[in-house]
Parts: structure tokens; sequence; C-alpha cells
């Protein structure tokens, strides 16, 4: 059976690596890959592809490609559903955050999450055989996260998780408008209500941070 795949990573050696695991299947899929190492590569191997893709693995950190407003491959997904209906999308990431695993889940219909400190070899195969069978498959940072995710997460929109995600990856506050397209005042107000969530009178991003890492956030 021959499966289709687009693979987007900007490390090639890892695509290749993925491309030989899966190369030695024992269900007798023959892998017919296409590899693309940024989103604007991606993009054009989107558009431009003769037959639709069967399975498409997308790291979630990605060169962006700012002409287009892609930023990630979550960015990626609404554009591969539009042009590739029948695909099934697997993020494969190394963020291993709560809220970055939330927020991945939370927006976008995905058919396979896979944290890459999780798995080895076989799980990668077994993970593609469940996807190409039409199931779902989280690998074991995701599964563990689910079983933690309350009230609090469930309640925060994707600007406020967006907020507390970027800010427990490093960028800074002044940054967060260019990257999210609000005001200041509107990200300040968010930062309030995110300090409501976390039940902190006062504080500046580290006791964000600080509160949200006790709370299981990130």
């Amino acid at each position: 059976m021959e499966i289709k795949v687009l693979m987007v990573d900007d490390h090639p050696p890892i695509i290749e690596g993925y491309r030989s695991i899966l190369a030695y299947n024992p269900f007798g899929y023959v892998l017919n890959t296409t590899a693309a190492h940024s989103c604007e590569a991606a993009y054009n191997a989107i558009l431009q592809a003769n037959q639709p893709f069967d399975i498409v693995f997308l790291d979630q950190t990605l060169p962006p490609y700012s002409e287009k407003n892609i930023n990630n491959g979550g960015d990626l997904v609404p554009i591969i559903r539009k042009q590739h209906p029948n695909a099934k999308i697997v993020i494969l990431t190394s963020h291993s955050e709560s809220i970055v695993l939330f927020n991945i889940i939370k927006e976008y219909k995905l058919e396979g999450v896979l944290v890459k400190s999780d798995f080895q070899a076989p799980e990668l195969i077994e993970a593609f055989d469940v996807v190409v069978k039409g199931g779902t498959y989280f690998s074991e940072t995701v599964i563990n996260h689910q079983k933690s995710w309350g009230e609090k997460n469930k309640v925060m929109d994707s600007y406020n998780r967006q907020i507390l995600s970027l800010l427990s990856q490093g960028v800074k506050t002044k940054s967060l408008p260019d990257l999210l397209h609000l005001s200041k005042s509107a990200i300040d107000k968010r930062k309030s209500i995110l300090k409501q969530l976390l039940g902190i009178d006062k504080g500046n991003d580290e006791d964000i941070l600080r509160e949200a890492r006790k709370q299981g956030l990130i």
C-alpha cells in the first residue's frame, strides 16, 4: 500500500531518520515522501502537489513564511485541510510544556501529537499505523498532561494561552504585540485576567510563570 507523505522539519537529518524508520515498517506500507524544511517550502509543497497527501508530519517550530503570515507548523494546518481535505495531520514537537501542547490540541483538529523526546523507532511506526488506519495517537507526555488539564486551562482563550506559552519560552512582553497582533493595552488586560485565573493579586511576568508552573499549566 503506497502512502503519500509530506514531512516538514527544519532539520533534514530528522526527516531522513523518520523516512528510514518508516521504510522498515512491518505493515507493507510503501512511503512516497516529500520533504520540506521551512514554512515557505511546506506551503509550496502543499499547493503544488500533483497528488493529495495521505499523511502530513509537521514540526511545530519552523522558519516562518512572513509574507503569508505562516509562523509555525500549526499555521499550516488550515492550508493543508483546504488543499488536502483527506490528509491526516500529525504534529511532532520538541515542546513538552503543558500549555503549548494544550494549545496545539485545542486549536487544531489533529490525528496525532508526539513529543520528540518520548518516542523511539517502534513507537513512531506504531503511531503511523494507528493514524493510517483512522485512529488518533498521542505520545506519553501528551497523555500525562491531558490528565492534569483542569478548568483553568479550559477557560483560557487562544490569546491567553499564547501569551502564557510565549512568556514561558522567554519572549519579552514588548515583543508580544508584534507576535500576537494585539495592542499593548490589550495584552496588559489579558495578563491581568491571567493573574486572576492563577489567583495572583500582584506580580510581574515571572510571578505569572511561577504560579503557572505550580498549577501545572507550563
